[in-house]
């Protein structure tokens, strides 16, 4: 059975990401419709876009420009790191004295901190890092990631073998 995704959204303005988690824009149904279409296929067409959500072609366009600007999406190409020279990825656990978004806010700077995350449980911190080898990721994380102040201890958990890495989670 297949159902209308604009349909299926709560047209209730307090059914939004704003009011539900605090913070940032009001985005509603068709909006997070269009997320949807996006997620599934980021170079869907316009037009297919607006055929599924109900706008034209020129109305998705500035929509998505707005949720663009806004900053509520990105539209990227995600690769397999392996693939475009990266051989080593980790996760990395930091524990913090002092204040944690300032050390977040540090990490957040350096090009091979992919995601920095603020956490409850045993780090403060966790820390996704692409590099090109073995020797790249020790220097980043005994050169720099240690080096920043407020860095008391790191665990890293280095990768494997990626099996899975999706962006389809949805909309709420």
């Amino acid at each position: 059975m297949h159902s209308d995704p604009v349909a299926s959204r709560s047209a209730d303005p307090r059914d939004s990401r704003e009011s539900r988690y605090g913070g940032g824009p009001q985005l509603d149904a068709v909006s997070l419709a269009i997320i949807e279409q996006l997620q599934e296929d980021g170079r869907r067409p316009y037009a297919a876009i607006g055929k599924a959500v109900g706008l034209s072609e020129a109305a998705v366009r500035q929509r998505v420009q707005k949720l663009l600007d806004q900053g509520v999406m990105q539209i990227v190409a995600v690769t397999d790191p392996l693939t475009v020279g990266f051989r080593r990825q980790a996760m990395v656990g930091v524990t913090v004295e002092g204040d944690v978004e300032a050390v977040a806010d540090a990490l957040a700077e350096m090009a091979e901190c992919e995601y920095v995350v603020m956490t409850a449980g045993s780090f403060d911190l966790m820390v996704e890092i692409v590099c090109e080898d073995d020797d790249h990721l020790l220097e980043v994380i005994n050169k720099r990631i240690r080096a920043v102040p407020g860095v008391r201890s790191t665990e890293s958990f280095v990768y494997l073998k990626l099996k899975k890495q999706t962006y389809m989670w949805g909309t709420r």
